[in-house]
């Protein structure tokens, strides 16, 4: 699998096409993540089976209610120290910038604020997605514990996540001027040459990104973050246990539609370092960012 390769939605055609406007409607974002480009440009059947197996989870109240807990897991450890009632030991005052703050013209400053919104949606819908799909190619369980609530199967709110983004647009490389914030963010994360979409996107902004991470720095660094991460899991894990649509993605399930063992590998490869490593830290962060310009969604079902 060339990791490399990518179709992008303004060259999909026929199913590929639809497919994609399903996986935006389905998700609530104006985006089609990386994970999904590569899928369809490496593995284009896979990608369509993939799909209509782990659609329905993310269509019931039950994700909804998720959803809300997974940022709200984030957002409460980080600002309360919440594990013990202590209060945090870094600031834990979150930063919150005005677009005068950031020396932005009013169209720049909405749109930074509307493709930040988009990346508040898709995290806990892409940390679902890897742990569902991590889980089921290595032949673990998925839903082993039902949820026996009406919300399990009910249908998600209509308005729940709906129309709050814009379409995320990203620079190749970041310019010069961020070279240290950059630098300081691959260190944290453990990132190595490649930047996280949400770092290529903000990098278009180099004076937000710059102020955010000065701000955010010793946040990203404290131990409530190392415990807002570890609740975001927990939440996603005991999720991932309880949806009642138990996906068939496990490598028998493969093999019966055709994939050799080595293709079977390389998606057990590429979901489990997906579902590890720097993405355990990069997608908690993101209602973190969102916080910062009052782009964040709610935090309760209501």
């Amino acid at each position: 699998m060339d990791t490399d390769e990518q179709l992008y939605e303004s060259d999909a055609t026929g199913w590929r096409r639809g497919l994609y406007e399903d996986v935006r409607a389905t998700f609530r974002a104006p985006v089609v993540n990386w994970i999904f480009r590569t899928l369809m440009a490496n593995e284009p059947d896979f990608t369509r089976y993939l799909w209509g197996q782990v659609k329905p989870t993310f269509q019931t109240r039950a994700f909804g209610r998720y959803s809300v807990a997974y940022r709200d897991a984030v957002l409460s450890t980080v600002e309360t120290g919440s594990d013990d009632g202590d209060a945090p030991d870094h600031d834990s005052g979150r930063p919150a910038y005005r677009r005068a703050d950031l020396d932005l013209q009013p169209a720049e400053f909405r749109e930074l604020r509307g493709q930040v919104a988009t990346f508040d949606v898709v995290a806990p819908r892409l940390a679902a997605l890897f742990e569902i799909a991590d889980r089921s190619l290595r032949d673990e369980s998925v839903g082993d514990d039902p949820d026996e609530d009406a919300a399990a199967t009910e249908p998600m709110p209509a308005w729940l996540d709906r129309d709050r983004g814009l379409s995320p647009t990203m620079v190749d490389a970041p310019p010069d001027e961020l070279d240290d914030t950059v630098e300081r963010i691959r260190a944290f994360h453990g990132l190595d040459d490649n930047l996280p979409s949400i770092y290529r996107c903000l990098a278009q902004w180099p004076a937000y990104l710059r102020t955010a991470w000065d701000d955010l720095e010793p946040t990203m660094e404290s131990a409530e973050f190392d415990r807002a991460c570890e609740r975001a899991s927990e939440e996603t894990e005991a999720f991932v246990d309880s949806v009642p649509y138990e996906p068939q993605l496990s490598p028998d399930d493969l093999r019966a539609k055709g994939m050799d063992d080595d293709e079977v590998s390389e998606l057990q490869e590429l979901f489990e370092t997906f579902n590890r490593g720097p993405i355990e830290t990069v997608l908690p962060a993101l209602p973190v960012y969102a916080t910062t310009l009052d782009a964040a969604g709610r935090r309760e079902m209501g």
